[in-house]
Protein backbone atom coordinates (compact mmCIF):
# COMPACT_ATOMS: atom_id res chain seq x y z
CA UNK A 1 0.00 0.00 0.00
CA UNK A 2 1.37 3.56 -1.55
CA UNK A 3 0.12 6.46 1.08
CA UNK A 4 0.22 10.09 -0.05
CA UNK A 5 -1.21 13.06 0.92
CA UNK A 6 -3.85 15.69 -0.42
CA UNK A 7 -5.32 19.06 0.70
CA UNK A 8 -8.56 18.06 -1.10
CA UNK A 9 -9.91 15.61 -3.06
CA UNK A 10 -8.65 14.55 -6.41
CA UNK A 11 -9.83 12.13 -9.17
CA UNK A 12 -10.26 8.71 -7.15
CA UNK A 13 -12.54 5.11 -7.66
CA UNK A 14 -13.35 5.98 -3.70
CA UNK A 15 -14.14 8.90 -1.66
CA UNK A 16 -14.81 8.10 1.80
CA UNK A 17 -15.67 10.18 4.85
CA UNK A 18 -17.12 9.58 8.39
CA UNK A 19 -20.42 10.24 9.81
CA UNK A 20 -21.03 11.09 13.59
CA UNK A 21 -24.54 9.29 14.91
CA UNK A 22 -27.90 11.25 13.56
CA UNK A 23 -25.83 13.80 12.05
CA UNK A 24 -27.08 15.25 8.19
CA UNK A 25 -23.75 15.46 7.25
CA UNK A 26 -20.35 13.72 5.84
CA UNK A 27 -17.20 15.52 8.18
CA UNK A 28 -15.45 17.63 5.38
CA UNK A 29 -17.07 16.16 2.97
CA UNK A 30 -16.97 18.45 -0.56
CA UNK A 31 -19.89 20.08 -2.33
CA UNK A 32 -21.80 17.48 -4.72
CA UNK A 33 -23.87 17.36 -7.28
CA UNK A 34 -27.64 17.61 -6.89
CA UNK A 35 -28.17 13.98 -7.75
CA UNK A 36 -25.39 12.59 -5.51
CA UNK A 37 -25.57 14.42 -2.64
CA UNK A 38 -29.25 13.41 -2.87
CA UNK A 39 -28.09 10.03 -2.22
CA UNK A 40 -25.79 10.97 0.29
CA UNK A 41 -28.18 12.44 2.57
CA UNK A 42 -30.51 9.01 2.18
CA UNK A 43 -27.35 6.99 2.38
CA UNK A 44 -26.63 9.03 6.08
CA UNK A 45 -30.19 8.61 6.98
CA UNK A 46 -29.65 4.51 6.26
CA UNK A 47 -27.09 4.19 8.37
CA UNK A 48 -26.98 7.11 11.17
CA UNK A 49 -23.86 7.02 11.54
CA UNK A 50 -24.26 4.17 13.77
CA UNK A 51 -20.16 3.01 14.57
CA UNK A 52 -18.85 0.57 11.82
CA UNK A 53 -21.85 1.02 9.42
CA UNK A 54 -20.70 1.00 5.86
CA UNK A 55 -22.71 2.53 3.01
CA UNK A 56 -21.19 2.67 -0.62
CA UNK A 57 -22.61 4.94 -2.81
CA UNK A 58 -22.09 5.17 -7.03
CA UNK A 59 -21.59 8.52 -8.35
CA UNK A 60 -24.77 9.29 -9.98
CA UNK A 61 -23.62 11.95 -12.28
CA UNK A 62 -20.20 11.92 -13.86
CA UNK A 63 -17.44 13.46 -11.91
CA UNK A 64 -14.30 12.91 -9.94
CA UNK A 65 -15.75 10.27 -7.46
CA UNK A 66 -16.90 6.63 -9.14
CA UNK A 67 -18.02 5.76 -5.47
CA UNK A 68 -18.70 7.52 -2.32
CA UNK A 69 -18.02 5.55 0.66
CA UNK A 70 -19.60 6.89 4.26
CA UNK A 71 -18.84 5.22 7.67
CA UNK A 72 -20.30 5.94 10.85
CA UNK A 73 -18.24 6.12 13.92
CA UNK A 74 -21.09 6.59 16.67
CA UNK A 75 -21.50 9.29 19.14
CA UNK A 76 -18.76 12.18 19.29
CA UNK A 77 -18.81 11.42 22.82
CA UNK A 78 -17.72 7.93 22.48
CA UNK A 79 -15.07 8.29 20.40
CA UNK A 80 -11.83 6.59 21.67
CA UNK A 81 -8.14 6.48 20.55
CA UNK A 82 -8.80 3.61 18.48
CA UNK A 83 -12.46 4.42 16.24
CA UNK A 84 -10.81 5.87 13.33
CA UNK A 85 -8.24 3.01 13.27
CA UNK A 86 -10.86 0.33 13.85
CA UNK A 87 -13.05 2.02 10.95
CA UNK A 88 -10.13 2.80 8.71
CA UNK A 89 -9.09 -1.15 8.83
CA UNK A 90 -12.95 -1.46 7.53
CA UNK A 91 -12.61 0.74 4.61
CA UNK A 92 -9.41 -0.10 3.57
CA UNK A 93 -10.91 -3.58 3.38
CA UNK A 94 -14.04 -2.83 1.68
CA UNK A 95 -12.06 -0.91 -1.14
CA UNK A 96 -9.95 -4.12 -1.27
CA UNK A 97 -13.22 -6.07 -1.65
CA UNK A 98 -14.53 -4.13 -4.45
CA UNK A 99 -10.91 -4.77 -6.36
CA UNK A 100 -9.88 -1.02 -6.39
CA UNK A 101 -6.61 0.31 -7.51
CA UNK A 102 -7.21 3.22 -4.67
CA UNK A 103 -9.01 5.10 -2.51
CA UNK A 104 -9.23 8.61 -0.81
CA UNK A 105 -9.98 9.37 3.10
CA UNK A 106 -11.04 12.94 4.29
CA UNK A 107 -9.56 13.56 7.49
CA UNK A 108 -11.92 14.91 10.03
CA UNK A 109 -12.15 18.31 10.47
CA UNK A 110 -14.15 18.54 13.14
CA UNK A 111 -11.26 16.51 15.39
CA UNK A 112 -8.65 19.13 14.66
CA UNK A 113 -7.25 19.22 18.18
CA UNK A 114 -6.65 15.49 17.32
CA UNK A 115 -5.57 15.65 13.61
CA UNK A 116 -2.14 13.62 14.36
CA UNK A 117 -3.79 11.31 16.11
CA UNK A 118 -6.54 10.37 13.18
CA UNK A 119 -4.23 10.69 10.91
CA UNK A 120 -2.14 7.76 12.86
CA UNK A 121 -4.87 5.84 13.32
CA UNK A 122 -5.76 5.75 9.81
CA UNK A 123 -2.83 4.84 8.68
CA UNK A 124 -2.21 2.03 11.17
CA UNK A 125 -5.82 0.75 10.33
CA UNK A 126 -5.66 0.86 7.11
CA UNK A 127 -2.11 -0.87 6.54
CA UNK A 128 -2.43 -3.64 9.18
CA UNK A 129 -6.21 -4.39 8.14
CA UNK A 130 -4.87 -4.90 4.72
CA UNK A 131 -2.65 -8.42 6.19
CA UNK A 132 -3.29 -11.20 5.42
CA UNK A 133 -1.07 -14.68 6.15
CA UNK A 134 -1.37 -16.10 2.53
CA UNK A 135 2.45 -17.59 2.39
CA UNK A 136 0.94 -21.07 1.84
CA UNK A 137 -2.20 -20.23 -0.45
CA UNK A 138 -2.06 -21.00 -3.75
CA UNK A 139 -4.55 -18.24 -4.52
CA UNK A 140 -3.73 -14.78 -2.94
CA UNK A 141 -6.00 -11.79 -2.44
CA UNK A 142 -5.83 -8.85 -5.22
CA UNK A 143 -2.92 -6.31 -4.30
CA UNK A 144 -3.69 -3.81 -1.29
CA UNK A 145 -5.22 -1.06 -3.27
CA UNK A 146 -3.18 2.46 -2.75
CA UNK A 147 -4.87 4.96 -0.36
CA UNK A 148 -4.94 9.26 -0.32
CA UNK A 149 -5.23 10.59 2.50
CA UNK A 150 -7.03 14.42 2.90
CA UNK A 151 -5.83 16.39 5.28
CA UNK A 152 -4.20 19.95 5.30
CA UNK A 153 -0.69 19.42 4.85
CA UNK A 154 2.17 20.12 6.94
CA UNK A 155 5.28 19.01 8.01
CA UNK A 156 4.06 17.47 11.79
CA UNK A 157 1.19 15.87 9.55
CA UNK A 158 3.77 14.27 6.97
CA UNK A 159 6.22 13.03 9.66
CA UNK A 160 2.98 11.72 11.41
CA UNK A 161 2.47 9.35 8.61
CA UNK A 162 5.62 8.10 7.88
CA UNK A 163 5.91 7.34 11.38
CA UNK A 164 2.58 5.22 11.51
CA UNK A 165 3.14 3.48 8.05
CA UNK A 166 6.59 2.27 10.26
CA UNK A 167 4.75 1.41 12.75
CA UNK A 168 2.25 -0.51 11.38
CA UNK A 169 4.84 -2.22 9.13
CA UNK A 170 6.29 -3.07 12.81
CA UNK A 171 3.45 -4.79 13.81
CA UNK A 172 2.85 -6.25 10.38
CA UNK A 173 6.32 -7.95 10.14
CA UNK A 174 5.93 -9.51 13.84
CA UNK A 175 2.48 -10.84 12.84
CA UNK A 176 3.87 -11.95 9.38
CA UNK A 177 6.97 -14.10 11.34
CA UNK A 178 4.57 -15.23 14.36
CA UNK A 179 2.17 -16.93 11.55
CA UNK A 180 4.65 -18.82 10.45
CA UNK A 181 4.11 -22.68 11.10
CA UNK A 182 7.24 -24.47 12.99
CA UNK A 183 8.54 -26.74 10.76
CA UNK A 184 9.41 -23.20 8.63
CA UNK A 185 10.29 -21.26 11.95
CA UNK A 186 12.88 -22.60 13.84
CA UNK A 187 15.22 -20.69 16.28
CA UNK A 188 18.27 -20.58 13.12
CA UNK A 189 14.94 -18.76 10.76
CA UNK A 190 14.85 -16.32 13.99
CA UNK A 191 18.34 -15.73 13.87
CA UNK A 192 18.44 -15.06 9.76
CA UNK A 193 15.38 -12.72 10.51
CA UNK A 194 17.30 -10.65 13.09
CA UNK A 195 20.35 -10.45 11.02
CA UNK A 196 18.27 -9.36 8.22
CA UNK A 197 16.49 -6.88 9.70
CA UNK A 198 20.03 -5.57 10.80
CA UNK A 199 22.07 -5.06 8.29
CA UNK A 200 23.45 -0.99 8.33
CA UNK A 201 21.52 -0.16 10.64
CA UNK A 202 22.12 -2.41 13.84
CA UNK A 203 24.45 -4.73 15.46
CA UNK A 204 23.31 -8.44 15.58
CA UNK A 205 25.31 -11.06 17.35
CA UNK A 206 23.56 -14.71 17.56
CA UNK A 207 25.06 -17.02 20.57
CA UNK A 208 24.64 -20.58 19.51
CA UNK A 209 24.38 -23.77 21.67
CA UNK A 210 28.17 -24.30 22.12
CA UNK A 211 28.60 -21.05 23.74
CA UNK A 212 25.24 -20.83 25.72
CA UNK A 213 26.75 -23.65 27.61
CA UNK A 214 30.29 -22.73 27.87
CA UNK A 215 28.65 -19.21 29.06
CA UNK A 216 26.29 -20.83 31.80
CA UNK A 217 23.26 -20.08 29.98
CA UNK A 218 21.37 -23.45 31.89
CA UNK A 219 17.80 -22.22 31.28
CA UNK A 220 18.15 -22.01 27.16
CA UNK A 221 20.33 -25.09 26.94
CA UNK A 222 18.19 -27.17 29.08
CA UNK A 223 14.91 -26.49 27.15
CA UNK A 224 16.34 -26.57 23.98
CA UNK A 225 18.37 -29.70 24.49
CA UNK A 226 15.56 -32.13 23.41
CA UNK A 227 15.39 -30.75 19.65
CA UNK A 228 17.32 -31.55 16.90
CA UNK A 229 16.59 -27.61 16.31
CA UNK A 230 19.51 -25.93 18.67
CA UNK A 231 18.78 -23.05 20.81
CA UNK A 232 20.11 -19.28 19.70
CA UNK A 233 20.35 -16.11 21.70
CA UNK A 234 19.63 -13.37 19.47
CA UNK A 235 20.82 -9.93 20.27
CA UNK A 236 19.81 -6.99 18.56
CA UNK A 237 21.89 -3.35 19.25
CA UNK A 238 20.38 -0.08 18.30
CA UNK A 239 22.92 2.58 19.60
CA UNK A 240 21.70 6.18 18.31
CA UNK A 241 21.24 7.55 21.49
CA UNK A 242 24.86 9.45 23.53
CA UNK A 243 27.21 7.20 24.48
CA UNK A 244 26.43 8.03 28.43
CA UNK A 245 22.97 7.19 27.83
CA UNK A 246 22.37 3.66 29.23
CA UNK A 247 19.74 1.14 27.05
CA UNK A 248 16.67 0.14 27.07
CA UNK A 249 16.48 -3.73 27.29
CA UNK A 250 13.95 -5.42 25.53
CA UNK A 251 13.84 -9.38 25.88
CA UNK A 252 10.83 -11.76 24.33
CA UNK A 253 10.11 -15.15 24.44
CA UNK A 254 10.50 -17.31 21.73
CA UNK A 255 9.93 -20.63 21.81
CA UNK A 256 9.36 -21.81 18.21
CA UNK A 257 7.14 -24.59 19.16
CA UNK A 258 6.13 -25.92 22.83
CA UNK A 259 4.88 -29.32 22.91
CA UNK A 260 5.81 -29.19 26.86
CA UNK A 261 8.43 -31.50 26.36
CA UNK A 262 8.81 -34.15 28.90
CA UNK A 263 5.55 -32.79 30.35
CA UNK A 264 3.67 -33.15 27.42
CA UNK A 265 0.59 -31.04 26.44
CA UNK A 266 -2.92 -32.35 25.79
CA UNK A 267 -3.18 -32.76 21.31
CA UNK A 268 -6.47 -30.34 21.31
CA UNK A 269 -5.10 -26.99 20.44
CA UNK A 270 -1.24 -27.62 20.41
CA UNK A 271 -1.45 -26.24 16.89
CA UNK A 272 -1.24 -22.59 18.56
CA UNK A 273 1.92 -23.37 20.16
CA UNK A 274 3.26 -21.86 16.74
CA UNK A 275 2.54 -18.96 18.83
CA UNK A 276 4.74 -19.58 21.56
CA UNK A 277 7.16 -17.16 19.62
CA UNK A 278 5.21 -14.26 20.14
CA UNK A 279 7.09 -12.57 22.55
CA UNK A 280 10.46 -12.70 20.34
CA UNK A 281 8.71 -12.13 17.26
CA UNK A 282 7.40 -8.71 19.28
CA UNK A 283 10.87 -7.73 20.09
CA UNK A 284 11.89 -8.55 16.16
CA UNK A 285 9.20 -5.50 15.21
CA UNK A 286 9.50 -3.29 17.93
CA UNK A 287 13.76 -3.79 16.43
CA UNK A 288 12.60 -2.94 13.19
CA UNK A 289 10.98 -0.26 13.56
CA UNK A 290 13.38 1.68 16.23
CA UNK A 291 16.15 1.24 13.24
CA UNK A 292 13.66 2.47 10.39
CA UNK A 293 12.12 5.55 13.03
CA UNK A 294 15.71 6.31 13.65
CA UNK A 295 15.17 7.13 16.96
CA UNK A 296 17.78 8.67 19.10
CA UNK A 297 17.94 6.19 22.17
CA UNK A 298 19.53 3.28 22.62
CA UNK A 299 17.66 0.08 22.80
CA UNK A 300 18.82 -3.70 22.84
CA UNK A 301 16.63 -6.33 22.02
CA UNK A 302 17.48 -9.86 23.52
CA UNK A 303 15.82 -12.82 21.66
CA UNK A 304 16.33 -16.17 23.48
CA UNK A 305 14.89 -18.93 21.40
CA UNK A 306 14.40 -22.13 21.54
CA UNK A 307 12.29 -25.51 20.46
CA UNK A 308 10.83 -27.50 23.54
CA UNK A 309 10.68 -31.21 22.39
CA UNK A 310 10.35 -34.56 23.86
CA UNK A 311 13.47 -36.67 23.14
CA UNK A 312 16.29 -38.99 25.03
CA UNK A 313 18.47 -36.10 25.91
CA UNK A 314 15.09 -33.52 26.66
CA UNK A 315 15.72 -31.86 30.47
CA UNK A 316 13.16 -33.85 32.91
CA UNK A 317 10.94 -32.87 35.92
CA UNK A 318 12.61 -33.80 39.20
CA UNK A 319 16.08 -31.71 36.91
CA UNK A 320 17.94 -28.79 38.91
CA UNK A 321 19.65 -26.96 36.65
CA UNK A 322 22.05 -23.52 37.02
CA UNK A 323 20.81 -20.23 35.17
CA UNK A 324 22.84 -17.78 33.63
CA UNK A 325 22.39 -15.45 36.97
CA UNK A 326 24.06 -18.09 38.91
CA UNK A 327 20.95 -18.99 41.17
CA UNK A 328 19.64 -23.11 40.69
CA UNK A 329 16.42 -24.19 39.63
CA UNK A 330 14.03 -27.30 40.74
CA UNK A 331 12.26 -28.46 37.40
CA UNK A 332 9.18 -29.38 38.25
CA UNK A 333 6.94 -29.16 35.11
CA UNK A 334 9.04 -29.29 31.37
CA UNK A 335 6.01 -27.09 30.34
CA UNK A 336 7.05 -24.48 32.38
CA UNK A 337 9.75 -23.45 30.23
CA UNK A 338 9.70 -20.06 28.90
CA UNK A 339 10.25 -18.74 32.63
CA UNK A 340 13.38 -20.34 32.12
CA UNK A 341 15.04 -19.02 29.16
CA UNK A 342 13.85 -15.54 29.69
CA UNK A 343 15.15 -15.98 33.38
CA UNK A 344 18.61 -16.54 31.72
CA UNK A 345 18.14 -13.83 28.89
CA UNK A 346 16.82 -10.94 31.54
CA UNK A 347 20.12 -11.54 33.81
CA UNK A 348 22.70 -11.39 30.78
CA UNK A 349 20.86 -8.24 29.50
CA UNK A 350 21.38 -6.71 33.38
CA UNK A 351 24.51 -7.65 33.47
CA UNK A 352 26.40 -6.86 30.51
CA UNK A 353 24.29 -3.43 29.42
CA UNK A 354 23.57 -1.87 32.90
CA UNK A 355 20.28 -0.63 31.32
CA UNK A 356 17.73 1.82 32.28
CA UNK A 357 14.59 -0.39 32.05
CA UNK A 358 14.20 -3.86 31.16
CA UNK A 359 10.94 -4.47 29.92
CA UNK A 360 10.07 -8.24 28.44
CA UNK A 361 7.58 -9.93 26.55
CA UNK A 362 6.00 -13.55 26.47
CA UNK A 363 3.29 -16.30 25.99
CA UNK A 364 3.75 -16.87 29.52
CA UNK A 365 0.97 -18.87 31.10
CA UNK A 366 -2.89 -19.67 30.60
CA UNK A 367 -3.48 -18.56 33.78
CA UNK A 368 -2.95 -15.19 32.75
CA UNK A 369 -5.88 -16.17 30.15
CA UNK A 370 -8.09 -17.31 32.98
CA UNK A 371 -7.78 -14.20 34.82
CA UNK A 372 -7.83 -11.31 32.34
CA UNK A 373 -9.22 -13.22 29.42
CA UNK A 374 -8.35 -12.92 25.33
CA UNK A 375 -8.18 -8.73 24.92
CA UNK A 376 -5.94 -8.08 28.42
CA UNK A 377 -2.60 -8.52 28.91
CA UNK A 378 -0.99 -9.00 32.06
CA UNK A 379 1.78 -6.53 33.59
CA UNK A 380 3.59 -7.01 36.31
CA UNK A 381 6.58 -4.55 37.35
CA UNK A 382 8.89 -3.60 40.09
CA UNK A 383 9.23 0.15 39.28
CA UNK A 384 6.03 2.02 39.43
CA UNK A 385 7.47 4.91 37.35
CA UNK A 386 8.34 2.64 34.02
CA UNK A 387 4.68 0.91 34.53
CA UNK A 388 2.89 4.31 34.33
CA UNK A 389 4.69 5.66 31.53
CA UNK A 390 4.04 2.26 29.57
CA UNK A 391 0.31 2.38 30.92
CA UNK A 392 0.30 6.13 29.66
CA UNK A 393 1.11 5.15 25.72
CA UNK A 394 -1.47 1.99 26.37
CA UNK A 395 -4.12 4.61 26.34
CA UNK A 396 -2.47 5.89 22.75
CA UNK A 397 -2.34 2.45 20.94
CA UNK A 398 -5.31 0.99 22.75
CA UNK A 399 -3.36 -1.74 24.08
CA UNK A 400 -5.06 -3.17 27.25
CA UNK A 401 -2.85 -4.00 30.08
CA UNK A 402 -3.82 -4.61 33.44
CA UNK A 403 -1.09 -4.45 36.24
CA UNK A 404 -1.32 -7.95 38.88
CA UNK A 405 1.25 -7.75 42.27
CA UNK A 406 3.59 -9.03 43.16
CA UNK A 407 4.98 -9.03 46.85
CA UNK A 408 7.18 -11.35 48.85
CA UNK A 409 4.24 -14.00 49.31
CA UNK A 410 4.34 -14.51 46.17
CA UNK A 411 7.86 -14.76 45.90
CA UNK A 412 8.08 -17.57 48.58
CA UNK A 413 5.70 -19.28 46.76
CA UNK A 414 8.09 -20.72 44.25
CA UNK A 415 11.10 -21.26 47.07
CA UNK A 416 12.46 -24.76 47.04
CA UNK A 417 13.27 -27.35 49.24
CA UNK A 418 16.57 -28.39 47.12
CA UNK A 419 17.27 -25.36 45.09
CA UNK A 420 16.50 -21.85 45.16
CA UNK A 421 13.36 -21.88 43.40
CA UNK A 422 10.99 -23.90 42.09
CA UNK A 423 9.82 -23.38 37.92
CA UNK A 424 6.50 -23.62 39.58
CA UNK A 425 4.45 -21.94 42.35
CA UNK A 426 1.54 -24.14 44.57
CA UNK A 427 -1.06 -25.51 43.07
CA UNK A 428 -2.86 -23.53 40.13
CA UNK A 429 -2.64 -20.86 42.38
CA UNK A 430 -1.53 -17.06 41.51
CA UNK A 431 0.23 -18.75 38.44
CA UNK A 432 0.84 -15.31 35.99
CA UNK A 433 2.22 -13.93 39.35
CA UNK A 434 4.37 -16.82 40.32
CA UNK A 435 6.01 -16.87 36.74
CA UNK A 436 7.14 -13.63 37.17
CA UNK A 437 7.77 -13.89 40.57
CA UNK A 438 10.51 -16.64 39.21
CA UNK A 439 11.57 -13.58 36.69
CA UNK A 440 11.89 -11.59 39.24
CA UNK A 441 14.62 -13.36 40.77
CA UNK A 442 16.93 -12.68 37.63
CA UNK A 443 17.15 -9.06 38.30
CA UNK A 444 18.55 -7.15 40.63
CA UNK A 445 17.48 -3.73 40.95
CA UNK A 446 17.08 -2.59 37.56
CA UNK A 447 13.68 -0.98 36.74
CA UNK A 448 11.74 -3.84 35.25
CA UNK A 449 7.94 -4.57 33.49
CA UNK A 450 7.07 -8.03 32.31
CA UNK A 451 4.02 -8.74 29.94
CA UNK A 452 2.50 -11.75 29.60
CA UNK A 453 0.75 -12.05 26.37
CA UNK A 454 -1.05 -15.40 26.21
CA UNK A 455 -4.03 -14.10 25.94
CA UNK A 456 -3.38 -11.18 23.71
CA UNK A 457 -0.49 -12.53 21.00
CA UNK A 458 -2.99 -14.18 18.91
CA UNK A 459 -6.78 -14.00 18.17
CA UNK A 460 -8.61 -16.84 20.08
CA UNK A 461 -12.16 -17.69 20.81
CA UNK A 462 -13.37 -14.79 22.88
CA UNK A 463 -11.17 -12.17 21.14
CA UNK A 464 -12.89 -8.94 20.43
CA UNK A 465 -13.04 -8.21 16.21
CA UNK A 466 -11.05 -5.80 15.11
CA UNK A 467 -10.60 -5.02 11.45
CA UNK A 468 -6.91 -4.58 11.64
CA UNK A 469 -6.51 -7.99 13.69
CA UNK A 470 -7.06 -10.01 11.09
CA UNK A 471 -7.04 -14.25 12.48
CA UNK A 472 -3.81 -15.36 13.62
CA UNK A 473 -0.91 -13.18 15.43
CA UNK A 474 -1.72 -9.74 16.56
CA UNK A 475 1.46 -7.92 16.80
CA UNK A 476 0.43 -7.08 20.77
CA UNK A 477 3.13 -4.79 22.18
CA UNK A 478 4.79 -3.59 19.46
CA UNK A 479 2.99 -0.07 18.74
CA UNK A 480 2.41 0.03 22.86
CA UNK A 481 6.36 0.28 23.37
CA UNK A 482 7.29 2.22 20.16
CA UNK A 483 4.59 5.04 21.47
CA UNK A 484 6.80 4.76 24.77
CA UNK A 485 9.97 4.56 23.27
CA UNK A 486 9.12 8.12 21.03
CA UNK A 487 8.07 9.83 24.19
CA UNK A 488 11.31 9.26 25.91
Amino acid sequence: MKIKIENSPKKTQLLCGFALEKSDKVLGFPKLDSKTSSAVNQSLKDIDGKLGKLVVIPSIEKNQFQRILIAGIGKKEDITKDTFRQISGKIAQKARELKLKEFSIIVPPTFVNEQISSVTQIVEGSKMALYKFEKFKTEKEANSPDMTIIVSKSNKVTKAIKSAEIVADGAIFTKSIANLPPNECTPSTLADFAKTISKNKMTCKIISKPELKKKGFGGITAVGQGSKNEPKLIILEHNHGSKNEKPIVLVGKAVTFDTGGISLKPGANMDEMKFDKCGGCTVLGIMKAVSELKLPVNVIGIIPSVENMPGGESYRPGDIIKLYSGKTAEILNTDAEGRLILADALAYGEKHYSPKAIIDFATLTGACIIALGTNVAGMISNDEKLSKKIFESSKETTEQIWELPLNQEFMDMIKSDVADMKNMGIGRAAGTITAAAFLRNAIEDTPWTHFDIAGVAWTQTATKEKSYNPKGATGFGVRLILDYLQKM
